[in-house]
């Protein structure tokens, strides 16, 4: 049976498909018009390549399985071949979700997708709805955080390829959880892009912090615009995921009178409607402005339509509280003001207002009417915030475990979507460093001294592990053997109980910016939505808080007492949720007693 091989290659003059691991059989290809050009040849072992003008065999741009590495030739994949068993599964929307982000390399020990199915179950008892997996576009060698991938169709051979994928994806909806894949659309690595040779993907009229910029509307713009059009079709349609997390968007430069994040936007509602399964675009940007989730209006104008962004805001805002903090971007986190208008009523801490850290105003004020809180992905830990310190410590490693239960019931109370980050659940003993696998030693070079010099703007010195050395991956690979521990099985249950709360109580389940109120005094902190409070005392000392009569202990992460006289006793870096019998109200509490 013969395979239709095509290519999209508007300025060479002569296309050849190399067929065989060798490469040995070629075939000419024909043109067909707008650049493209096609022959149907038998496939024999499944490999092949293209060679452009009599030049070396290139990897194809569209190839969906890498197997020999992103320099090597690409190999066939039949997308429709796997036995799906996710007939029941419905879907899920972003609202109402909590999210659990994860790297295949290191979330087990074997590194795969395989061995990431035997952890469904523990994300199952967790409660979370939602697998946030940080890319698998393919990328040279075998080990990385995946944002330097090259190869944007295939996936990672070393994961376990697309069959991995579809398997892992399959054994999560089977388990009813949603999987969302993290896809880079803002640059390719720096090593193994072979998309310049093919046509104009990139111009130098934008530029980016990798170099120059995706062509999204320049001259030839419409394929490559096309090539991210059918890369989105490909992971929710062959795939069946439920969504994807759009890398630093801030990045794709596009004059354009249609955005293309709107294209994408309409793309995923329209796959959505036809397979009756919502799928989820959100937005890493850092922008801090509403209209990336606002709907687009009829004329034009209004917003670019995804259902949601990150608000590192949120991040920063409860790491100052937690950890004190406030070198680099901190610094405007220690503004008294920053925890109850974050907590309470925008994820943007800088909506209009001045940066120290860019030296400008920054941000949009949101409008709760038109962009709710749900809207916004806030968390305690992320990828990026542990693995871009200098030792990529976790918050426990850096505030202590009764803070970051504090933190925990801060975030899992809001009114934003949480997302959480591997093994944060169970206060993981192990770090999460930025770790890579070039061959290239003067690329390894640049990595080690750009992250020097980055840490140091920070205040960050001292030993920075080397991202070249494998002993660096293994010391990021979560231990499940930490869950033996009985203390961190204990945070782990605290976890549980949140997430479990969240689900069962409506005033936590759809808080809504605006109707909450926060009171701070010295150590001692109240945040209160709607009937629920979160007491919690920051400090190395026991502190008091007047409660109303008739209030409920629902749940508490260290010494907490719910006295007979109307208070609550908090020993010292403690937590907890209080069921208060009162209407909601929005002013301020001033119950605490020192």
């Amino acid at each position: 049976m013969l395979q239709r091989y095509s290519v999209w290659a508007p300025e060479a003059q002569r296309v050849d498909v190399h067929l065989g691991v060798d490469g040995a059989r070629v075939e000419p290809m024909s043109p067909e018009g707008g650049g493209w050009w096609s022959v149907d040849a038998d496939p024999g072992d499944g490999r092949y390549a293209f060679s452009l003008d009599g030049g070396d065999p290139l990897p194809d741009p569209r190839a969906r399985r890498m197997p020999d590495g992103v320099h090597a030739a690409s190999a066939l994949v039949d997308p429709g071949g796997f036995d799906w068993s996710d007939g029941d599964w419905k879907g899920c929307p972003l609202k109402g979700s909590v999210i659990y982000e994860l790297h295949i390399g290191t979330f087990t020990d074997a590194g795969t997708f395989d061995s990431a199915i035997e952890r469904l179950d523990h994300l199952v008892d967790l409660g979370v709805d939602v697998i946030e997996v940080m890319p698998v576009a393919s990328f040279p060698g075998r080990n990385g955080w995946g944002y330097d991938g090259v190869a944007l169709y295939s996936v990672h051979e070393p994961y376990g390829g697309p069959a991995g994928l579809q398997r892992f994806v399959d054994a999560a909806h089977v388990r009813g959880l949603a999987v969302w894949l993290d896809v880079v659309y803002n640059h390719l690595g720096p090593v193994g892009n072979y998309l310049p040779q093919f046509g104009p993907y990139f111009t130098d009229r934008h530029q980016t912090p990798w170099g120059v910029a995706v062509n999204l509307d320049g001259p030839g713009s419409d394929e490559v615009r096309a090539y991210f059009l059918d890369n989105v079709r490909q992971w929710l349609l062959d795939y069946h995921l439920d969504g994807l997390r759009l890398d630093a968007v801030h990045a794709l430069h596009d004059e354009s009178a249609i955005h293309l994040l709107e294209e994408l936007a309409t793309l995923a509602e329209d796959i959505g409607t036809a397979t009756g399964i919502p799928r989820v675009l959100v937005a890493e940007s850092d922008r801090n402005d509403p209209r990336t989730v606002a709907v687009p209006s009829a004329g034009g104008a209004g917003g670019l339509g995804l259902d949601g962004q990150w608000a590192d805001d949120i991040h920063h805002t409860l790491h100052v509280l937690l950890t004190g903090e406030t070198q680099g971007y901190y610094a405007d986190f220690a503004d008294p003001q920053a925890l109850p208008k974050v907590l309470a009523h925008t994820p943007f801490f800088h909506d209009g207002v001045y940066s120290s850290f860019r030296g400008r105003r920054h941000g949009r004020p949101i409008q709760p009417s038109i962009t709710p809180g749900w809207r916004y992905v806030g968390s305690l830990q992320t990828h990026d915030q542990i693995g871009n310190r200098a030792t990529g410590e976790r918050l426990s490693h850096l505030a202590g475990r009764g803070r970051a239960a504090i933190g925990a019931a801060l975030l899992l109370t809001s009114p934003y979507t949480p997302m959480l980050f591997m093994g944060e659940e169970f206060d993981a003993s192990t770090p999460w460093q930025y770790f890579t696998d070039h061959e290239e030693e003067w690329l390894a070079e640049s990595i080690r001294t750009g992250r020097q010099a980055e840490f140091a703007e920070h205040g960050w010195s001292g030993n920075v592990p080397d991202p070249q050395d494998p002993g660096t991956v293994d010391t990021s690979t979560l231990n499940w053997a930490d869950l033996d521990d009985p203390e961190r099985q204990e945070f782990l249950d605290w976890y549980k109980t949140l997430l479990r709360l969240r689900r069962e109580l409506p005033t936590v389940r759809d808080a809504a910016l605006g109707e909450g109120a926060v009171v701070r005094k010295g150590d001692l902190l109240l945040v209160r939505r709607g009937t629920v409070e979160v007491l919690a005392n920051l400090g190395d000392e026991p502190g008091r808080l007047t409660v109303p009569d008739g209030s409920q202990l629902l749940a508490r992460f260290g010494e907490v007492v719910l006295t007979y006289a109307g208070e609550v006793a908090l020993g010292p870096q403690s937590v907890g949720l209080l069921r208060a019998p009162l209407p909601d109200i929005t002013g301020e509490i001033p119950r605490i007693v020192v």
